[in-house]
């Protein structure tokens, strides 16, 4: 049992976002596809006593999983947004599963920089492969410099370029 599980803040758009995920993640290259929506509790129907008649139907909880991590997700109304404060690190093993979830997951031009993105539902993310960590834990100090200043200079993190930053 995962005893600590991130809750996710929608406005009224849960269940699309949590089908949308899960879309993405179970159509990834090499995808184990056991991303699925695990539990939904709805917001009563009429007759209820919700002040808000336009949550009728949506999401009061729902517990979904992405690849084996399990997330809960619910409509709550336009309260609280999503900042950068928090985000998703997935770890690529390559560059095609880096290029596949930057362009399923990118919607937000403006945010994107070193591995980060924005989706259209305002979640951040990083996207980054497995390589980046390797190369940055060099023990040779002028290498791992080279690389860290290629990635700043990067939206979309490509491998290539790193290694020849490393490779000087």
């Amino acid at each position: 049992m995962q005893k600590i599980v991130p809750c996710l803040w929608f406005d009224k758009e849960a269940e699309t976002a949590i089908k949308f995920y899960i879309d993405i993640f179970n159509s990834a290259p090499n995808s184990p596809k056991n991303s699925m929506i695990v539990s939904i509790q709805r917001y009563p129907e009429e007759p209820s006593n919700i002040p808000v008649k336009e949550m009728e139907g949506k999401i009061l909880t729902a517990i979904f999983e992405l690849n084996g991590q399990r997330f809960m997700a619910l409509d709550g109304g336009p309260i609280f947004k999503f900042t950068e404060a928090t985000s998703f690190y997935v770890e690529c093993a390559n560059q095609g599963e880096v290029d596949y979830f930057w362009e399923k997951l990118s919607a937000v031009p403006e945010s994107e920089v070193c591995g980060w993105l924005k989706d259209k539902f305002g979640l951040s993310w990083q996207i980054i492969p497995k390589r980046m960590g390797e190369l940055l834990s060099d023990k040779d100090k002028i290498k791992t410099k080279r690389v860290m200043d290629a990635m700043l200079k990067m939206k979309k993190i490509v491998i290539e370029d790193l290694q020849k930053a490393y490779e000087g």
